[in-house]
């Protein structure tokens, strides 16, 4: 099944939404659309999960690849309505102490730093 995917301009931010499952054959697909909102010159992404009930280590790695590259660019990822099945793999992973995870995208839009500030 192929992951759905797409781009919006949100508060401050990109948001992409996700729909689908992030696996194996699909996390591709999300860092290759992520690595190109960075190459775009975005660097406060917002990542939506709400649609997303399914997530396994490549889904999960594609995630931490592209919030080090954002990082490495003065940027930041983060994570949004992620449904609980995924949040479970998150926090078993300790990736929801590292990457940001907010409840709903408002939420997440609502905590974007302006791009001089994200380094302090």
């Amino acid at each position: 099944m192929d992951l759905l995917m797409s781009v919006r301009p949100g508060r401050g931010c990109t948001v992409l939404e996700v729909r689908g499952e992030l696996d194996m054959a699909t996390s591709p697909q999300l860092r290759e659309a992520l690595q190109r909102l960075v190459d775009a010159g975005d660097r406060q992404v917002v990542v939506d999960l709400a649609a997303v009930g399914f997530m396994d280590s490549s889904g999960l790695g594609a995630l931490v690849v592209m919030f080090k590259a954002l990082r490495d660019v003065g940027g930041r990822l983060c994570l949004a309505a992620v449904q609980p099945a995924v949040r479970s793999v998150l926090t078993v992973t300790s990736v929801d102490q590292v990457i940001d995870v907010y409840d709903s995208v408002p939420a997440a839009e609502a905590d974007v730093r302006p791009a001089d500030a994200a380094g302090r």
